[in-house]
C-alpha cells in the first residue's frame, strides 16, 4: 500500500496549494453557471480576449502586513482577467491607492501579465466568482468561509481594510471563530467609512466604501477617503 505524502509544513508551498483549491471549487453551481457564460458572451469591447471564467486565486505572496479583502470579482474585471481588482474601475482606484501608500509597484492593473507585484500586502474577496448583479447569496458566501478563514491564517496580517459592509461583517465574524476577541475590548463599531477597530490579539480593521462606480461616479467615495484608508492602514502596519 502506498504511503500517503504528508502535508508540507512550508508557508509558501501551502498559500499555492490554497490558490489551487480555489481555482478547482465547484461548490457553487449557479456561480460556476455564471462565470462561464459570461466568459462566452464577453463585453464587446473584449470581444477578441480570452475570458478566465472561474473562481478568482488571492492575488499576493502569502505573508504580508495589510489584508484588503472585497466583495466579488467583477464579472468582466477579475472574472476576465484571472487576477482580483484586475480590468476594471474598482481595481483602477484600488491599486493607485495601494501604490500611493507603498503596497504596489505601480498604479495600474490590466492583465495578469502588467508586471504588477503587490508590496508587503494580499487582495481578496469574500466570495470569489462572479455572482449574477454582484450579489452572492448568503449560501454561496458561507461555502467561501473555509477560504476565508485560510487566507487570513496564513497571511497573519496587521491590518485588514474591509471594502464594503459584508466584507466588515465576514472579518469580525471570523474573528470571533480565531479568538481575536478576549472580552476586553469595546465592541466593534459598526460599519462606515473610516471605521476603524483593534482586536486584543493586535490585529486591526480598517473600513472603506467598496470602490465600485455606484459610490466613486457618485461622489460617495471620493480618491482622498479613499487614500486617507491606505495611509492610516500604513502608518498601523510600521
Amino acid at each position: 500500500m502506498a504511503k500517503r505524502k504528508k502535508a508540507s509544513k512550508d508557508p509558501a508551498e501551502q498559500w499555492l496549494l490554497l490558490q489551487r483549491r480555489i481555482v478547482r471549487c465547484k461548490k457553487c453551481p449557479r456561480l460556476i453557471a455564471h462565470c462561464k457564460a459570461i466568459a462566452v458572451k464577453k463585453r464587446k469591447a473584449y470581444a477578441d480576449q480570452k475570458y478566465w471564467g472561474k473562481p478568482v486565486k488571492n492575488f499576493g505572496d502569502g505573508r504580508a502586513g495589510l489584508l484588503v479583502m472585497g466583495l466579488a470579482p467583477g464579472a468582466h474585471g477579475a472574472n476576465r482577467t484571472g487576477r482580483m481588482f484586475t480590468g476594471d474601475r474598482s481595481g483602477d482606484w484600488l491599486y493607485r491607492a495601494m501604490h500611493k501608500a507603498g503596497f504596489a509597484s505601480q498604479p495600474e492593473s490590466i492583465d495578469r501579465e502588467d508586471g504588477l507585484e503587490l508590496i508587503n500586502a494580499v487582495v481578496s474577496n469574500v466570495c470569489l466568482c462572479a455572482p449574477p448583479d454582484n450579489k452572492p447569496s448568503r449560501e454561496e458566501v458561507a461555502n467561501c468561509q473555509p477560504f476565508l478563514e485560510q487566507t487570513v491564517s496564513q497571511v497573519q496580517p496587521k491590518v485588514v481594510v474591509a471594502l464594503g459592509r459584508l466584507a466588515w461583517m465576514e472579518i469580525l465574524r471570523l474573528a470571533k471563530e480565531l479568538n481575536w476577541f478576549d472580552g476586553s475590548e469595546e465592541k466593534p463599531p459598526k460599519f462606515c467609512h473610516g471605521a476603524e477597530f483593534r482586536f486584543s490579539n493586535g490585529v486591526w480593521i480598517l473600513a472603506s466604501y467598496h470602490p465600485s462606480q455606484q459610490n466613486t461616479f457618485t461622489g460617495r467615495l471620493t480618491e482622498k477617503m479613499f487614500d486617507s484608508v491606505f495611509s492610516r492602514a500604513k502608518k498601523l502596519i510600521k
